[in-house]
């Protein structure tokens, strides 16, 4: 089978945009926790969360084009804070329902039943349910002229998870973690893994990382 660039553009608007949603495949997922000026919480569910550097440890993800019923953005811009939240098996489906359209200044965590915790000086709350919390501090906004998309970049000031998830040589086992993955906008997914492999090298072959998998 062969789509071309045509066959896209002449291709029904959702069925296109449910195709280039699944296209990459598994993709990180996460709720995005952010505070207006007024305090009121907010949360929205995104699956673009990406590595941009680690020294210093900085992290992006994509913003659609905003609507008036959109505060994650405009939070981030006026507090300059928010908080990544992993989704887990158990309440996958309350995070799906975070991606509604409620009016703005309604709060995700009371309307899909999420609980809010703080910790120490962050004044964004992380969310309670989660096993991955990742305080960020924004440091850039880069906003796309291709399609009005806007890519965020945030350095990370806290990491909270159980010491099980962090293992010695500082890799984030989300299996442990109980992590829950997205394709498209609507397939949720469980991990499972295959194994780790050690950094390749050219006159080396591939070698198992022993014991970690």
């Amino acid at each position: 089978m062969e789509i071309t660039k045509d066959a896209l553009l002449a291709m029904d608007r959702r069925c296109r945009i449910t195709m280039i949603n699944s296209l990459p495949g598994f993709k990180c997922l996460q709720l995005v926790s952010t505070v207006a000026s007024n305090g009121a919480s907010n949360l929205s569910l995104i699956n673009s969360v990406f590595h941009v550097g680690a020294d210093p440890a900085l992290l992006g993800f994509v913003i659609r084009p905003q609507s008036e019923e959109h505060d994650t953005l405009s939070n981030i811009m006026s507090s300059g804070k928010y908080s990544f939240n992993n989704v887990l098996p158990d309440w996958y489906e309350k995070a799906h329902q975070t991606s509604a359209r409620y009016p703005s200044g309604f709060s995700e965590f009371v309307e899909c039943g999420f609980t809010e915790y703080f910790s120490g000086n962050f004044d964004v709350p992380f969310v309670a349910e989660s096993s991955i919390k990742i305080a960020m501090e924004l440091k850039e906004i880069v906003p796309l002229k291709i399609n009005g998309t806007v890519i965020v970049i945030g350095e990370v000031l806290q990491i909270l998870a159980n010491e099980k998830i962090i293992q010695e040589d500082g890799y984030v086992d989300h299996e442990q973690a109980g992590t829950v993955s997205v394709v498209g906008l609507d397939s949720y997914f469980t991990g499972f893994p295959l194994t780790r492999l050690a950094y390749a090298k050219p006159d080396l072959p591939p070698r198992t990382l022993n014991g970690l998998i």
